[in-house]
């Protein structure tokens, strides 16, 4: 089975949040349009990004700490979006 343009672009738009890269968001959220995505489909696919980023920097944040030893200020899930 094939991804389809459209869905890809959704991914990249996820990714570029993720990667705080704002030319590469403006391209992809410019490509999803040009495959049909909605604009609703585009802000669910921010919100998944944005997520992601919080995760990834509580825990690296939280990881950052206990190198330096030094305590975590917030307790960190296990789970990477949560």
């Amino acid at each position: 089975m094939r991804i389809d343009d459209k869905t890809k672009e959704l991914v990249a738009i996820g990714a570029s949040i993720t990667a705080n890269c704002q030319p590469c968001l403006q391209y992809h959220v410019d490509q999803a349009r040009r495959f049909g995505a909605a604009d609703q489909e585009i802000v669910e696919a921010i919100e998944v990004g944005k997520q992601v980023r919080r995760g990834a920097s509580a825990k690296m944040d939280a990881f950052a700490s206990k190198l330096a030893g030094a305590p975590a200020a917030t307790a960190v899930r296990d789970v990477c979006c949560g």
